[in-house]
Formats: C-alpha cells, sequence, structure tokens
C-alpha cells in the first residue's frame, strides 16, 4: 500500500462519500436536557446562554427584518435581488451561530442540515429559496427574539434567586434547545431521504467489498492450496508407479507429497482464518486483536473495552481493520510504537464501536482508489460505518472508524 503513503493536502478525510458531513444524514433525536454536568454549571451555562441570547437575538431579528423589508421592496427594480441572496447567506450564517451557542452553553449538539451549494450562485440561491430549512431558519431567528425578551430578565432573576434558578432555568432551557433542534435541525423527511442514500451507497460499496473478496479467495485458493494438492497428487501417482520398480525413489515422493500437504493444510488454515478467525468468535476482541499485536514486527499496545460484547459483523470489522492497518505500518510507515485502541459509546444515534490505530511513524497516508486504505473504508461501509485518516507529513497517523452496533 505505498501508494497509500502519499501527502494529502487535507488534514483529516472521511472517505465515505456520502458522509462528508457526518451529522447530515443522521435522523436526529429530540435534545435532552442539558447533562453531564452538575446542577451549578447546567444553571450557570443557561444564565449565560440567555443573558448572551438576547444581544444575538436582537442583532438577528433587526437585520433580518430590515433586509427583507428592503429586498421585497425594492425587487420590481433588481436592486432586491442581491439584498435578499445576502439575506439568505446571513441566515445560514446566524443559524450556525445559534447552534455552536447552544452546543457551547447548554451542552445540546443539533445536527447540522445539508445545504445544496452545487451550480452558479443564481442556482444555489434559488435552491436556497426553495428550500423549507432556510424559511425554518428564519423562523427560528424571529422567534428567538422575543422569546430572549423574556429569558433575559428570568436569567437575571435567576442569578439573584439562585436556588430557584437550579430549578427552573434549565428547563426553560430545555424547551429552547428542543424548539431549535426542531427548526435548525433536519428535519425528518429530509434526514431520512439522506440516510437512505447513505444506505444505498454503503450497500453498494460493500457488494464491491465482497466481490472483491471473493475475487482473493478464489485467487489465494487457485495460487496456493490448489497447486499444492494437484503437486500432492501427481507425487503420490508417481510413488505408485514407482513401489515395485523403485521403492526408494517412491518413499522419497511420498515424502515430498506429505510436505506439500502440510503446506497446502496451513494454507488453507491462514486462508480460513482471513475470512473469520477462531480466536474472535471463541474469545472476542480482546483476544483477538492481542493475537494480532503478538505477530506484528512493530511493538503495538492494545486497549479494548467494549462490553457488552458487539455484533459479529462489527467485530470483524474491527479485526480486518486493524490487522490491515499493522501490516501497512510495518511495512511502510517506518514506525517505532503502534496504539490500538477500541471502545465502545454511546450516541443518541445507537452505541458505537470506535476502532482508533496511531502510529510514530513518517506519516503521509492519504487515500487512492484500489489502494489500502480505500479498502479498509471500503469495509467499514459495509455495516454503514465511517473511516477517517489523519497524517501529517512527519506523523503522527491515526485510523480511526466509527462503527455501527445496530446490526
Amino acid at each position: 500500500m505505498s501508494e497509500d503513503r502519499a501527502f494529502s493536502e487535507e488534514p483529516r478525510l472521511a472517505v465515505v462519500p456520502f458522509s462528508a458531513e457526518v451529522d447530515a444524514g443522521v435522523v436526529a433525536d429530540p435534545p435532552p436536557a442539558p447533562s453531564g454536568r452538575r446542577p451549578i454549571q447546567r444553571v450557570l451555562g443557561t444564565i449565560g446562554f440567555m443573558l448572551g441570547g438576547f444581544p444575538l437575538s436582537l442583532l438577528s431579528f433587526v437585520l433580518i427584518v430590515t433586509m427583507m423589508a428592503v429586498g421585497v421592496s425594492t425587487l420590481v427594480i433588481w436592486v432586491g435581488l442581491p439584498v435578499l441572496f445576502l439575506l439568505t447567506q446571513l441566515v445560514y450564517g446566524f443559524a450556525a451561530v445559534e447552534r455552536g451557542w447552544i452546543r457551547a452553553m447548554l451542552g445540546v449538539d443539533i445536527p447540522t442540515p445539508h445545504r445544496e451549494r452545487s451550480g452558479s450562485l443564481l442556482r444555489v440561491w434559488r435552491q436556497q429559496l426553495t428550500d423549507s430549512q432556510t424559511w425554518r431558519n428564519v423562523g427560528y431567528l424571529l422567534l428567538a427574539f422575543p422569546i430572549s425578551v423574556i429569558e433575559f430578565p428570568l436569567a437575571i432573576a435567576g442569578t439573584i434567586l439562585l436556588p430557584i434558578g437550579i430549578w427552573v432555568l434549565p428547563f426553560i432551557a430545555s424547551l429552547h434547545a428542543q424548539l431549535a433542534s426542531a427548526m435548525l435541525g433536519p428535519n425528518s423527511t429530509a434526514a431520512l431521504s439522506e440516510r437512505a442514500e447513505r444506505l444505498q451507497a454503503s450497500r453498494a460499496r460493500g457488494v464491491d467489498a465482497a466481490e472483491a473478496e471473493r475475487r482473493r479467495i478464489e485467487r489465494d485458493l487457485h495460487d496456493g492450496a490448489q497447486q499444492r494438492l494437484v503437486a500432492v497428487a501427481m507425487g503420490l501417482g508417481r510413488a505408485q508407479k514407482k513401489f515395485d520398480a523403485d521403492p526408494d525413489g517412491a518413499k522419497m515422493l511420498v515424502g515430498e507429497a506429505l510436505v506439500d500437504a502440510k503446506l497446502a493444510v496451513a494454507e488453507l488454515r491462514d486462508l480460513a482464518r482471513g475470512i473469520y478467525p477462531a480466536v474472535l468468535g471463541d474469545r472476542g476482541l480482546d483476544a483477538a486483536l492481542s493475537s494480532l499485536a503478538a505477530k506484528c514486527p512493530v511493538p503495538v499496545s492494545v486497549q479494548v473495552v467494549v462490553d457488552p460484547r458487539p455484533p459479529a459483523a462489527v467485530e470483524s470489522t474491527a479485526y480486518f481493520i486493524v490487522g490491515e492497518s499493522l501490516t501497512n505500518i510495518a511495512k511502510h510507515a517506518q514506525a517505532s510504537q503502534i496504539t490500538v485502541k477500541v471502545w465502545r459509546e454511546e450516541r443518541p444515534s445507537g452505541d458505537m464501536v470506535v476502532v482508533e490505530v496511531t502510529d510514530d511513524g513518517q506519516g503521509g497516508a492519504a487515500f487512492r482508489p484500489g489502494g489500502g486504505l480505500a479498502g479498509l473504508a471500503d469495509r467499514a461501509a459495509t455495516i454503514d460505518g465511517v473511516m477517517t485518516v489523519v497524517s501529517p507529513i512527519g506523523g503522527p497517523t491515526v485510523i480511526r472508524a466509527d462503527l455501527p452496533c445496530t446490526w
């Protein structure tokens, strides 16, 4: 996989085409109330959100209303066109700021909806004008101002009456976050449509990966074990003819056939292990990855925390990603140390198994069509997983795969 070590200009690459913006194709669950912090931290974040949200919502409200009035009133003389175009860009910008503000202060992550940006400026503007997300953004930004007018004095009162604020303000912030998620996040129809496209692309890549795997198995059988078994049959046939006339020669041929038979058995065992290793099925990822690490010529540290045990498809995908990564690092990276970490994460969209392989080699790894990294990405895509690589020149290189456990 030497071609995969070419320099990549992008510091982080998502190799699944449909997931260039990962959160765009995920159906978002209703956001929970700000959690993961102590009550006092939650209320302080909520107070900061309400106090800082007032000037932000005021600014967006004034600009949107003013530009909308100017643009519509001057549309008949075409002056309003650039104003309205600028307005749509401003709306998306304010929506992104709102999502970031809610994430920073309330700890609620709102996925970014997909945004069409193909074609000329006029085409992009027309796409945005007819996109329901544009008007949902406008609706939220206009509603946010009167809401902030109510929240601002409540935040001041909550600061003074902190015990009451601990219980009341986070609840209000939770309602605000749910409204923002409903209007600033992807709607269910668009999200389901994008997810269907992702799954269709994933299925196509999975079929290609399975076909490539089938061809590899056929090639290995034909070039390896099959040839040796043919040699065994030919050797035994020659030995049979020599049993009476040349017993010593027959014995030597039988010995050669025995050696070939043992080699054929070893090759078949390796091939079966490549399809699905027995240790993985019997003892799980920890033992299987430790076995891979023990065979690697570069020192490898392994940390696996995946309880409860993930589905077999996820385990095998994680195993082969680590195995191929270790092989390629040993061949091309000139690394002195490799770290393999596998852990399970709970996310709103479902549990994920995260696989991360880090080496201190020369870096510069990049995806190339038909290369080893692209093959690993195809394997991850078969279960709707996403693989990313960070590999600056000089290292370190981090190969990461996020594999859903919904199988």
